[in-house]
């Protein structure tokens, strides 16, 4: 029995709130059981130096944690993981959208957690899809851009083996025992845009790590269900 007495491959409950902030173009808090985190998309009219003139985009994501998100306190310096995460999000999220056609501007994500137990970086991801899709949409909208960029949905998920079982969506208690634990982004089909993944004890064979994909795959479709919905009530209650 898992500790929140969920199935090894139900998710935990979760709960995507769109423009969750004002002033953000695409915004969303997203609950992943006690996880949570604030996800804000903003967009600058300008790119990074190493793409000036050669009319494409640049999205990027920023990532941290506030200092009670966890039991104890902890500094509000990024540190070597914060950066290590927010390198992912942003390349995870560079993959859901064609950047010529975005145009010559730059949207940061920006991803903090609010409340921490396991699975904060696939959360970001997730919900920063969210926010990401509802600022595009309304670039859109006002005639920014002309071509959709918006790729194929996608979102993260952890995985991994405790106890001998594969479950799915693993809060802390779980994640921190472990035997093998993975994250996970995917598009909505299946294709695989990064793994993340460990043995912490034993090696384990390539058939383990096609299960743990085929779980994370189940858990990304029903994630695509819900950001699919949140945008759409983004959209319909906050047009730009």
């Amino acid at each position: 029995m898992r500790p929140d007495g969920r199935r090894p491959d139900q998710l935990r409950d979760i709960e995507i709130v769109p423009d969750f902030l004002t002033h953000a173009e695409g915004s969303c808090m997203i609950k992943a059981g006690k996880t949570w985190v604030l996800c804000a998309a903003s967009v600058e009219e300008k790119v990074p130096p190493f793409l000036e003139g050669k009319g494409k985009g640049w999205v990027t994501g920023e990532y941290g944690m506030l200092p009670r998100s966890t039991h104890t306190r902890s500094s509000r310096n990024t540190g070597g993981r914060g950066t290590e995460i927010q390198r992912l999000i942003g390349r995870a999220l560079r993959a859901a959208i064609d950047t010529k056609a975005l145009g010559p501007r730059q949207i940061t994500i920006d991803c903090d957690v609010i409340q921490a137990d396991g699975g904060t970086r696939t959360a970001s991801i997730t919900g920063g899809y969210v926010a990401l899709a509802l600022a595009v949409a309304r670039l859109r909208a006002r005639g920014l851009v002309s071509k959709e960029p918006m790729r194929e949905p996608m979102a993260a998920i952890s995985v991994g083996i405790v106890d001998g079982e594969a479950r799915l969506d693993l809060p802390y208690e779980e994640d921190s025992a472990a035997d093998c634990d993975m994250n996970v982004v995917m598009t909505e089909s299946g294709k695989i845009i990064e793994v993340q993944g460990t043995a912490e004890g034993e090696p384990f064979e390539r058939t383990l790590l096609d299960q743990l994909l085929d779980l994370a795959a189940r858990g990304i479709r029903d994630l695509g269900t819900l950001q699919r919905a949140a945008i759409a009530r983004g959209l319909e209650g906050r047009p730009k």
